[in-house]
């Protein structure tokens, strides 16, 4: 069914043909001119037949003699695209730009010459398949995920754009086996599981979702599917029987309750019950909706009273009705989904839905082009009626793709957003928000709005305030609480679940980390200034800028800061005349400069930004400190004492900055200290010790059993506190118990 892995599909026929993975499939007869126009003409009578008949002369002839790996003419591709395109009867334009999608790419044409020969629309719509396919010739994965990303700013503008593309790759996986070069089969095959798939389920086309997963399926894992193919014969013929019975039962008991419906029985698609094993760890005989029945009936009110009668007959399985006709999935998608228990013990889904129900599961965006009031075109009333909207369902990618970050980092994301089942929930007005499973109430923030989401820091779910983490179920309200300050939510990995929410937090991130570098380069020119008798108020700074190579001050701040480029040579630039001197202190560490008091927890500092705490020895608020600043990674903060320090002693290239605690850090900031604690091997201990450690008011954020003897072992507890005298309270505290033999701090 549409918009997930609950999709079923025929089983290929008895006797019937399928490629094997590299076997080249069998050709197809192309579409002539005059038949092209015949299948337009059947759902669109105004069709400018003559806009077609031209486009089609100019694929054949712009593509001329050139020929495709099954020897057939090249221009035999774009026209099955085409013909691809009528199946779901798309407007005169969608079907023209699948007739010259190839032509910018592959041909002396012009953008300029097919806007002039047919228009501006067409022209952009070619356009925007032509952009994707220049990357898409690429392999690496950087290119993969540009290719995406282009993919979603060209559809934001224009989904039909991604209709064509994807014919055209629904197109080159029916003809792949003609590819002789496997690994480049195999790439084109996951690439097609990755990204064309899923894209076409999320905008509801799901018959074309299925078909090429079908084909990817069978060239990337032909292992795999063989298997699953040969678990699926063994069930007809264990089960087959049932499958009648089923259908028979169903059809005499509407028939008896005066509902006119369509029963058929459909097999699930054998990639999608691959993708479930591997999702839910479960075993094949596990599975409830290998079998899918679909009941087709008149009108929604039917759909509610089919699901009264399935469920007097059969035995229903708890918590798993799922009502999409009232919450719709985000494509479109609506249906009511049971799973009962039929005859011979056999665990059966049932989706009931009404006629125009089935053809959007089936055609998605694609189902609301229809002939209307002597025009063809999108009929947005009737997709808006259905709960469609293509921008919409596609609002999420767009966001990802705006937020910025690398490529990979971008495609990363959006396998995340694309891959995935839904949960339903609702802000406290009533408003439907779909997320997927797992999601969790910062993912909810940024599903209302990505401003919302970067100021969250709290949340109520069914009015009890809850942490940030928590998973949301089915029917769950959620109340967001925001603040003032826009900030990432520290540990948003693991809070966040979608790719929306992580792309903007990694956002949120970036430009705090920029901040963070400006006003520590800021920090770390002035005093380099200072140190030679000038203030940086009174420093122009802008040719110093241009004779380093940066723009402008500001760019010039974040070199220093991110190590890049080193304070003194920015006071160099600023007064020549300080080069001499710059020279003699280069062998001396500046620590006797004036301390840089700088937050290195709490107040303004992002934590794990431009300061960072050195693995090797822990620091926590109270020790001594001193920073090390590492090219490209801001400010490393080590304890005085920290045994690291030392091979640091004689490097040339190493900044030392003097750092000191500040007050809000030493009231207010907490911190871990880790602890190693060898104990009597006796019942009752670790309770003892984390009733010791709670006493003094410190939290355990982890415990590990590090070595156990017959008589002893250790135990290392990570502790939140605030400051170093509040750790060695604690360590006092667990020293005076008589279980306890040894206790240590341990740093890194």
């Amino acid at each position: 069914m549409a918009g997930g892995d609950d999709a079923v599909a025929a089983k290929i026929p008895a006797g019937s043909h399928q490629a094997g993975a590299g076997e080249a499939p069998p050709r197809t007869r192309m579409l002539r001119q005059f038949e092209l126009v015949e299948r337009v003409r059947d759902y669109d009578p105004s069709v400018d037949e003559s806009l077609i008949n031209r486009a089609y002369v100019y694929a054949t002839v712009k593509h001329g003699s050139q020929k495709r790996h099954s020897g057939d003419p090249y221009f035999a591709h774009p026209i099955q695209v085409a013909g691809i395109l009528t199946e779901y009867k798309l407007d005169a334009a969608t079907i023209v730009a699948g007739l010259l999608h190839d032509t910018i790419e592959d041909t002396d044409a012009t953008r300029e010459e097919i806007a002039g020969m047919f228009g501006d629309q067409i022209a952009e719509l070619v356009e925007g398949v032509t952009k994707l396919s220049q990357l898409e010739i690429q392999s690496e994965e950087n290119k993969q995920a540009q290719n995406l990303q282009k993919f979603i700013l060209a559809m934001s503008r224009d989904v039909r754009v991604l209709i064509v593309k994807l014919a055209d790759r629904l197109h080159n996986m029916r003809t792949l086996g003609h590819v002789p070069n496997p690994v480049k089969r195999r790439r084109i095959a996951t690439e097609t599981l990755e990204i064309y798939a899923p894209l076409a389920r999320r905008i509801g086309i799901e018959k074309m979702a299925r078909e090429l997963e079908g084909l990817a399926f069978h060239e990337a894992y032909p292992e795999a599917e063989a298997a699953i193919n040969a678990r699926l014969e063994q069930l007809r013929v264990e089960k087959g029987a049932n499958v009648a019975i089923i259908i028979q039962t169903i059809m005499e008991v509407f028939e008896f309750a005066g509902i006119d419906a369509r029963v058929y029985g459909r097999e699930k698609q054998s990639y999608s019950i691959w993708r479930k094993l591997q999702r839910k760890s479960v075993e094949f005989s596990d599975l409830a909706d290998v079998y899918a029945f679909r009941v087709i009936v008149g009108l929604p009110d039917d759909c509610y009273r089919a699901l009264g009668l399935v469920h007097q007959t059969w035995r229903c399985v708890p918590d798993k009705v799922e009502d999409y006709i009232s919450n719709p999935k985000p494509n479109g998608y609506r249906s009511i989904h049971t799973i009962v228990i039929g005859p011979g013990n056999v665990r059966v889904e049932i989706q009931i839905r009404t006629e125009e129900m089935d053809q959007i599961a089936e055609n998605g965006v694609a189902a609301h082009w229809r002939y209307k009031n002597e025009s063809y075109g999108f009929d947005e009333e009737r997709a808006a009626s259905a709960g469609l909207d293509a921008r919409e369902a596609t609002r999420s990618l767009l966001e990802i793709a705006e937020h910025g970050g690398d490529a990979t980092e971008f495609l990363e994301h959006a396998k995340l957003e694309m891959y995935s089942d839904h949960v339903f929930t609702f802000t406290p007005k009533g408003a439907l928000i779909p997320l997927p499973q797992g999601a969790t109430a910062l993912d909810f923030a940024y599903a209302v709005h990505s401003g919302i989401g970067d100021r969250t820091t709290g949340a109520r779910i069914n009015s009890v305030e809850r942490p940030l983490r928590t998973s949301l179920r089915n029917g769950d309200v959620v109340e967001v609480i925001i603040g003032d300050r826009v900030a990432p939510v520290p540990g948003f990995e693991a809070l966040t679940k979608t790719g929306r929410a992580k792309a903007a937090q990694r956002r949120l991130e970036r430009q705090a980390k920029r901040e963070e570098f400006l006003r520590l380069g800021r920090d770390l020119v002035a005093h380099a200034l200072h140190r030679y008798n000038h203030e940086l108020a009174d420093t122009a700074l802008q040719q110093a800028a241009e004779r380093l190579g940066r723009a402008d001050e500001e760019e010039l701040f974040l070199a220093v800061g991110e190590g890049s480029l080193k304070a003194s040579a920015v006071a160099v630039a600023a007064f020549p005349g300080l080069e001499e001197k710059v020279r003699k202190d280069a062998g001396r560490k500046p620590i006797e400069a004036e301390k840089a008091k700088l937050y290195v927890k709490g107040g303004d500092l992002t934590p794990g930004v431009a300061l960072h705490f050195a693995e090797c020895c822990s620091p926590i608020p109270g020790d001594r400190i001193i920073g090390v600043q590492a090219p490209g990674k801001g400010v490393i903060i080590h304890t005085i004492d920290c045994e690291r320090l030392a091979a640091l002693e004689n490097d040339a290239d190493a900044t030392w900055v003097d750092l000191a605690w500040t007050q809000t850090a030493l009231h207010r900031a907490l911190a871990t200290g880790r602890v190693i604690v060898t104990v009597e091997n006796k019942r009752g201990v670790l309770a003892e010790l984390c009733r010791i450690i709670a006493e003094n008011q410190g939290d355990i954020l982890n415990l590990r059993l590090a070595k156990r003897t017959a008589d002893f072992f250790d135990m290392v507890f990570d502790i939140e506190v605030a400051d170093t005298r509040h750790l060695t309270n604690i360590l006092a505290a667990l020293r005076a118990s008589r279980s306890v033999k040894e206790v240590d701090r341990v740093k890194g």
